[in-house]
């Protein structure tokens, strides 16, 4: 298991290692020690699992507000998905900003996405499944979105929204600029272990 920081040093891919053989093959996916040593020290109470049947289906942009704010952790299991979160904490230096990747099944990557950030992804595969872990339950009174195409994000979606296939809810989403302050950034630098040595870089407390 690698860790790999992100434009957005916050927010991490989670590089996983398939062992294969004639059976198949074994894989660690969630392991608490090492995303602990690397600042991901995170317990996560509920794990969803989502199927999108068509490509171009976009789910987003979510976040929960607290005293429920969600971090994830997600993967993909089943097809292919362009996943964004986008830093909503005010006075953050990467606010409004965003970090997009690619996951896919073959890959075998993962993201995690702390508190403070609205999430969504587009399918680019139909039959896509995801998996992903948050830590705290759902809650409806709590549960907000971000407009996935606000113009001010600058997100390169893959798919036009005269295409994409999503919610009603989904469409009308407020954009940033009228979004309330919901989160708040206050840093401390703290060294990180990641891939390929030790880096400073701001938490949020």
């Amino acid at each position: 298991m690698q860790i790999v920081e992100t434009e957005i040093a916050d927010v991490k891919l989670v590089k996983l290692v398939r062992h294969t053989d004639s059976r198949g093959f074994f894989s660690e996916v969630f392991k608490e020690s090492v995303l602990r040593e690397h600042g991901i020290d995170i317990h996560f109470v509920q794990e969803n699992h989502s199927l999108s049947a068509s490509k171009g289906v976009v789910r987003g942009l979510h976040f929960q507000i607290p005293p429920f704010a969600q971090a994830k952790l997600l993967r993909v299991t089943v097809g292919s998905i362009f996943d964004v979160a986008v830093d909503i904490r005010w006075g953050s230096p990467s606010f409004g900003r965003h970090v997009a990747a690619v996951l896919n099944s073959s890959d075998w990557n993962q993201i995690f996405i702390p508190e403070g950030f609205a999430h969504g992804y587009c399918t680019l595969e139909p039959d896509t499944e995801v998996v992903y872990k948050v830590s705290a339950y759902y809650s409806p009174e709590h549960d907000r979105g971000l407009l996935w195409n606000d113009p001010a994000l600058g997100i390169a979606w893959p798919v036009s929204a005269e295409e994409a296939l999503m919610s009603d809810r989904d469409r009308i989403h407020p954009m940033l600029s009228g979004l309330p302050r919901y989160f708040r950034y206050e840093s401390t630098v703290v060294d990180v272990a990641v891939a390929g040595g030790m880096h400073a870089c701001p938490r949020e407390r």
